[in-house]
């Protein structure tokens, strides 16, 4: 979902672009710039980032802040790490903000709640998948691509929505009936196409997919 400015007080975006500043100021500390700057590692990126700007662009909704569109977060962190998958989430944000879908000043909120937040949360399933089940590929595709996008969308749209009631936004009644429901419709949705995604490099392509290890999940299988 794509939260607008006037949902929130000053203070939440004006605390928002603080952690963001944090955020940005770690991605620059950690991630091997030169490795990214490779051509097939910045052409998969940008890849990511138009992707993501197209997909976030097909979103249905009725009131300001209860969009409801595919996230893509958990794919991106298995393709790319959850580092670059980040500042994919990160630019793709700025694509649509500057196609006019969302003010600057709401972008460090929404850059925590759709970007950091969700990939956070994928990589702690995929790390909460490697230690509890056995490594094997149907675990890899399914629980961890198909499950986790569910998982990761709808953990998305409730902490947003939690934000909102904590906001004054919207009452948590009335999220309770007319948003929270249509969750589970967005989670199965982005099961399937973040689990399709994953499959099809998987198979044709696993040098794009950093998460996958051919020696963890193929050989002696």
């Amino acid at each position: 979902m794509d939260l607008p400015v006037s949902l929130f007080p000053a203070s939440w975006h004006w605390i928002s672009l603080i952690l963001s500043l944090f955020v940005f100021h770690h991605l620059a500390m950690t991630i091997r710039w030169k490795h990214v700057a490779a051509p097939a590692q910045l052409n998969l990126l940008l890849g990511f980032v138009v992707s993501l700007i197209l997909l976030w662009s097909l979103r249905a909704g009725v009131k300001p802040g209860l969009n409801l569109h595919l996230l893509g977060a958990m794919v991106a962190t298995l393709a790319l790490g959850p580092r670059l998958a980040i500042v994919a989430l990160g630019l793709a944000l700025a694509g649509i903000t500057l196609n006019g879908a969302l003010e600057w000043q709401a972008w460090p909120l929404n850059f925590l709640l759709m970007g950091v937040l969700p990939v956070l949360a994928a990589q702690l399933w995929l790390r909460t998948v490697e230690r509890r089940l056995p490594a094997h590929l149907f675990v890899f595709i399914f629980v961890v691509a198909f499950i986790g996008s569910a998982v990761t969308a709808m953990l998305q749209g409730a902490l947003a929505a939690a934000a909102m009631v904590a906001g004054s936004a919207y009452s948590f009644a009335f999220l309770a009936s007319d948003y929270l429901p249509y969750l589970l419709l967005l989670g199965f949705a982005e099961a399937w196409m973040s689990g399709a995604a994953i499959t099809l490099m998987v198979v044709y392509r696993p040098d794009w997919v950093v998460a996958f290890d051919d020696r963890r999940y193929l050989i002696n299988k």
